[in-house]
């Protein structure tokens, strides 16, 4: 925390009479939590932090355990656009969750990609992402899945729609200075995408949690509902969270070699085999939820075997050839992660296997550019083309029993996130969904 930062943000709140002050951080499944501040109490808890009970909150501490500090981010202080009234300035700022003492605390998922962070650092790599998040919008301000249009990848739906929905929310994340590239109409009916600019994981994370609150937020002001739910369509293809990244040395791209026929350098190729090498035990980490593998099956552009490409959109990690030979654009896509993940945990598993691969010399097998979803089961065989998990009960058999999960999210975390994960589990298989009714009742 720089002087520089809270002198900053001082003078902001009087300048622009700053009414309250939301301290956000997240709870180890990726909700946002929130707890607004008075501006005459925000010198104080800049410096002090604000104490809070942290037995609510999932994932956290247990009763006895119960007193956490919020410490707000200086570096994150923004105006909420779409916040208070004419006369009523909301912000927000990022915290990192420290016990009483004023040591972090191990169940923080910020404090966890911080930790990931800081190993990359040490090895004298920045790791930067650049998440696709898609989303749908539906034609009510409550969770129904009446679609808005009928519209097909990138086509223009009417003005009065979706277009203005994006260009408003496009234009309240300029506001908070999260810089856009650009958005569109996905494949699905009412699907739809806004890339943000690549950026540091840590910043990156902080930006993935308000553009999901932004898109709700301005949905909502115009009467339809927007979710990120992987899969709310059946038939349709589900949403996914593409995570394009790489490591920097300082300004230079270590993923980046003009020699290479790939123009991928050794330490880029190593860390997309630890990607592939550790799929299978971080995907209940980036698509953490029953629903995510509903998504994660053959024939909806989802991936769902383990190999790499350039061009083949079937594959887990895609090395994408729109600017090739340029450096600072070789980068690795992950195109199994969905957008209703924790970002902070789901960056810290990507950046845990990559390191790996790095560190032990992982080998990069060849690229598979066919179609693997008309291979046959023999064919995928002979070429070593294994699965992701198919249901969330296989993602978590396979992230129990894995050091590199546990080492990148920390014991409590990890220990946390598992017994949640078992509950869904359990919870979803002993309901009675209505294809069983429909299929079975009648005849058995």
């Amino acid at each position: 925390m720089s002087k520089k930062d809270i002198e900053y943000v001082l003078k902001t709140v009087k300048e622009k009479d700053v009414k309250f002050i939301r301290l956000w951080f997240t709870d180890v499944l990726g909700f946002l939590k929130s707890f607004a501040i008075t501006q005459d109490e925000f010198e104080g808890a800049l410096h002090e932090g604000m104490g809070f009970d942290g037995s609510s909150i999932e994932g956290y501490a247990r009763i006895e355990e119960s007193d956490m500090m919020a410490m707000p981010d200086p570096s994150t202080f923004t105006i909420l656009p779409f916040s208070g009234g004419e006369d009523t300035v909301v912000a927000r700022m990022f915290c990192d969750i420290q016990e009483p003492d004023g040591k972090p605390y191990c169940g923080d998922p910020r404090y966890a990609l911080r930790q990931n962070l800081a190993k990359a650092k040490e090895m004298g790599y920045t790791f930067l992402v650049g998440p696709e998040l898609e989303f749908f919008y539906f034609a009510d301000s409550t969770p129904e899945t009446r679609t808005l249009d009928a519209g097909g990848y990138f086509d223009l739906t009417p003005l009065d729609v979706a277009s203005n929905l994006r260009r408003d929310t496009i234009l309240s994340l300029q506001k908070m200075e999260i810089p856009v590239e650009f958005s569109h109409h996905e494949v699905a009916p009412s699907q739809h995408e806004i890339d943000l600019r690549y950026a540091e994981a840590l910043k990156m994370a902080d930006s993935a949690m308000t553009y999901r609150l932004t898109v709700k937020e301005i949905a909502m002001k115009h009467g339809v509902y927007a979710s990120f739910m992987p899969k709310p369509l059946f038939a349709q293809n589900g949403s996914g969270m593409h995570t394009h990244q790489s490591l920097f040395e300082d300004s230079k791209n270590a993923f980046f070699d003009a020699n290479d026929e790939y123009h991928l350098s050794k330490i880029a190729k190593s860390y997309i085999a630890g990607l592939l090498t550790h799929a299978r035990e971080i995907c209940l980490v980036v698509a953490q939820w029953v629903n995510s593998y509903k998504r994660l099956v053959p024939g909806y552009e989802a991936p769902v075997y383990v190999s790499w490409a350039r061009r083949n959109r079937s594959a887990l990690v895609r090395v994408p050839m729109y600017k090739v030979g340029k450096e600072k654009a070789t980068r690795a896509e992950f195109r199994c992660p969905d957008p209703a993940c924790n970002p902070y945990l789901a960056f810290s598993v990507m950046l845990a296997a990559g390191l790996k691969g790095i560190r032990e010399g992982y080998e990069l097998p060849e690229p598979v550019e066919e179609d693997i979803f008309h291979m046959t089961e023999a064919e995928r065989q002979k070429r070593g083309i294994i699965s992701l998990p198919g249901s969330l009960g296989e993602a978590i058999a396979e992230t129990e029993k894995s050091d590199l999960v546990c080492e990148a999210l920390g014991d409590h975390i990890f220990e946390k996130f598992i017994d949640n994960k078992k509950i869904e589990w359990d919870n979803y298989r002993v309901h009675v969904s209505q294809f069983e009714l429909e299929n079975y009742l009648p005849i058995l």
